[in-house]
This record gives structure tokens, sequence and C-alpha cells, in this order.
């Protein structure tokens, strides 16, 4: 698989974060995922884009506000694999929430997804 179809999968998805209108958030992520997307996510294993669009609006409503998702670094791929990482960011110097995303694309769409999110605790 090309990255630059891995990329553009995984832009799309970030943008249904910063929609400008909840309504667009459906839209967007059926041109990122397929319809039995399964999403591992902070609240566990979920399957279908409804389960990802409760997620995206529930972080659209953040309690510090509105905020903003954006890829901060490249799109690492090893065939049909990619992983990135995001920071989230709410206004006026709210709560801000980094992590790093492994996705699978089947066919140019993301099939599967897996969020960490934070950093990841020291041992010892």
């Amino acid at each position: 698989m090309h990255a630059d179809t891995a990329r553009s999968a995984i832009d799309t998805f970030i943008s249904a974060f910063n929609a400008s209108d909840d309504a667009y958030v459906t839209s967007l992520l059926s041109q990122a995922l397929t319809s039995d997307v399964v999403f591992w996510g902070p609240l566990g294993r979920s399957e279908g884009i409804e389960a990802v669009e409760r997620f995206v609006l529930d972080i659209r409503r953040h309690p510090a506000g509105s905020g903003t998702m954006v890829r901060c670094s490249g799109v690492d791929m090893p065939d049909e694999w990619a992983r990135y990482q995001w920071v989230f960011t709410t206004p006026d110097d709210g709560p801000r929430l980094a992590g790093t995303d492994v996705v699978h694309l089947r066919r140019g769409l993301i099939d599967q997804m897996i969020i960490f999110a934070g950093d990841i605790a020291s041992a010892g």
C-alpha cells in the first residue's frame, strides 16, 4: 500500500475532530474508515463507524471546550500497517493530550485502529 493513501485516510479521520459542525463528522469518518472498523480506544474495543463517531463526538464536547486535533508526526508505514503521533489541545491553554495511533488499512481505508493516549509510565 502506498504511504500517501494511508496519510490521506489518517488525515481525513483526524479532520473529523476539527469539523466545523457535528453533522460533518459521519461523512468524514465514512471517507476514512471501513464500515466494520475495529476500534481499540481508551474504553476498550468497539466496532463500526458509529462507535468511532461517538468517540469523536465525545472528544469534540470536551468540558474545557472544543479543541483541535492534529497529526504531529509523519506516517510510518510498513506494508498495510501505519503509525503516527497526534496531539489534542483545548482552548485557552486548557488540557493537552498526546498519543500514538496504530492503524491497519484495507483497500485504502482504515479497518483497525489502536489508540494510545498519554505517556508510557517508566518501568521501575
